[in-house]
């Protein structure tokens, strides 16, 4: 069994926020491949399905970022699932708008949601894909930055990077990192070109 967990906060009101880029890429991969994200269980919602031929669980904790943590062990721990087996979808506003970074394991990185699923698990040994959504403007708010909401011109960026993080998660769960990490990290310059 290989567990997808997509992090972001519940309530409508965070829907298509920076924060929640991982709910974002979790119900791109349930609506490719027919998975029902409707069993509310382990403080989230769940879903299962086969991807490319493998038993696939999608998780969306519903703790709120900085307790996801207890939504994933409960779901690792109750299905006996491995960190090698685990995957987690965030976003990162260390990297530009669009971009998308693949790593096998890793630190928190100042990210909240990260730093719960590593104290839980006692490890940051486990696969990640970081969507970029950009820093937080010139003395402006953190935390209004990354519940706030796209601007028309980045929602084609964002739109593509979803798209491309779900193709990536599938790619990881069936080629593994190193593969998925050659095809889909990306990270634009400034003027929206892959370096």
């Amino acid at each position: 069994m290989k567990l997808i967990v997509g992090l972001g906060n519940p309530g409508k009101e965070y829907s298509g926020t920076r924060h929640n880029m991982g709910f974002s890429v979790i119900d791109t991969i349930a609506d490719e491949y027919s998975i029902k994200i409707n069993k509310g269980k382990f403080k989230g919602v769940i879903g299962e399905g086969i991807i490319s031929g493998q038993k696939t669980m999608l998780l969306k904790p519903l703790t709120y970022m900085n307790l996801s943590g207890e939504s994933v062990k409960a779901v690792c721990d109750f299905y006996k699932i491995p960190v090698d087996a685990l995957l987690i979808i965030y976003d990162d506003i260390s990297i530009p708008i669009g971009g998308l970074r693949i790593r096998e394991k890793g630190s928190a990185g100042g990210h909240n949601g990260i730093k719960s699923i590593i104290a839980h698990l006692g490890t940051d040994k486990f696969a990640r894909i970081k969507l970029g959504v950009g820093k937080k403007p010139e003395g402006g708010d953190l935390v209004k930055h990354v519940l706030g909401k796209f601007k028309d011109d980045e929602k084609i960026l964002i739109d593509d990077a979803i798209k491309r993080a779900g193709l990536a998660a599938v790619a990881i769960i069936t080629e593994g990192c190193a593969k998925a990490m050659n095809d889909y990290n990306f990270i634009p310059r400034n003027d929206n070109k892959e370096v």
